[in-house]
């Protein structure tokens, strides 16, 4: 009995999963999201061990990562799973979020070193009477990798004058009535990142009304892909900025609806880790799924030019053209700001 006893002490332990150096943390601070992400198994951690504000066990298992995420930034909502604000006034008020991936082993030992990641997001933002309205086209995102430093980068949503990306529009970006139909130029930045990091484009659409989640919508790019033959997909999850142009349009039926809401799912990903090129479209369903990563929005504004008339109607009356404007709050020259404490 006691060489049997010897033998089980020789055998290797079987882990559940491999141990991750937990120095390595990217955290994306998008206009009403904050999304952080550490290593698979940081120092044996299981995902289940490891939860948000020491609250929410709401974890997801993305390859390579532990993704957390805080939904909702606004007031009504500000204290997700143990989030924390503050609100510091005067002549460029802003407002900072709080919070920590912590681990929890309730069983008698712990034999992995504990880990905390305290991180925060910091915006800059007008404050409205019932709700905090950030930039919906600008996010930041913030790495923290260990002994190589630390890295922030803007990633922005921005219309361009053609297909040669080289110059973005100004807003607002006008089309005549007359011209609806015509290519719009869309493309997604990240400045400041190593060549390492690639943007990807998950989901694309379009909705009448400035929230991501109404049902009225119309897709535009689905898991990576082109909805139909009006979007056409240029460059994607390369390197540090995506291209894309869809053919400018109007909802049916909506007469009184003067806006367009453009809204695009995105995510930085490390293309020394991962995989980062999705596989071609043509051995993809189309199906969409659960989003992933955050969401940027930019807003058309359907208005008439002078001297246009329709059914009608006085000429230069709000009617049909497309332009594209961000919210009028935003215009003041807001742009996310991010901080990350790693502590563990």
């Amino acid at each position: 009995m006691a060489s049997f006893s010897a033998l089980l002490l020789m055998l290797p332990v079987v882990l559940a999963c491999s141990p991750q150096k937990a120095d390595y943390v990217v955290v994306s601070c998008f206009p009403n999201t904050i999304i952080a992400n550490v290593p698979e198994c940081p120092y044996g951690w299981e995902l289940e061990q490891l939860s948000l504000g020491g609250v929410c066990y709401t974890g997801i298992h993305s390859p390579g990562y532990y993704r957390f995420i805080i939904p909702d930034l606004t007031p009504k909502n500000h204290s997700y799973c143990g989030t924390q604000s503050e609100y510091m006034p005067g002549k460029d008020p802003k407002y900072i979020f709080y919070n920590s991936i912590v681990s929890n082993d309730t069983s008698l030992t712990v034999r992995n070193q504990p880990v905390n990641y305290t991180f925060s997001c910091m915006y800059r933002a007008a404050y409205l009477v019932n709700n905090a309205v950030f930039s919906q086209r600008v996010a930041t995102v913030y790495v923290n990798n260990g002994s190589l430093g630390t890295f922030r980068s803007q990633l922005s949503m921005n219309v361009f004058t053609n297909s040669k990306f080289l110059y973005a529009k100004d807003a607002p970006y006008t089309i005549d009535t007359s011209e609806i139909g015509s290519e719009v130029f869309i493309g997604i930045e990240a400045k400041g990142l190593s060549n390492r990091f690639k943007v990807v484009i998950n989901n694309c659409w379009a909705t009448p009304t400035p929230y991501p989640t109404d049902r009225k919508r119309w897709s535009l790019i689905i898991n990576s892909c082109p909805a139909d033959n009006t979007v056409t997909v240029f460059d994607n999850a390369k390197d540090s900025h995506s291209t894309f142009k869809f053919n400018s349009f109007r909802f049916q039926r909506l007469e009184k609806v003067s806006t367009v809401w453009l809204h695009c799912e995105v995510q930085i990903c490390d293309g020394e880790r991962l995989v980062c090129e999705p596989s071609p479209c043509s051995s993809r369903s189309l199906r969409e799924v659960d989003l992933s990563g955050g969401i940027l929005t930019a807003e058309f504004q359907i208005k008439a030019s002078q001297g246009s008339s329709n059914k009608g109607q006085v000429p230069g009356k709000c009617i049909s053209t497309l332009s594209l404007l961000y919210y009028s709050q935003l215009l003041k020259g807001f742009e996310n700001i991010k901080r990350l404490h790693l502590v563990h």
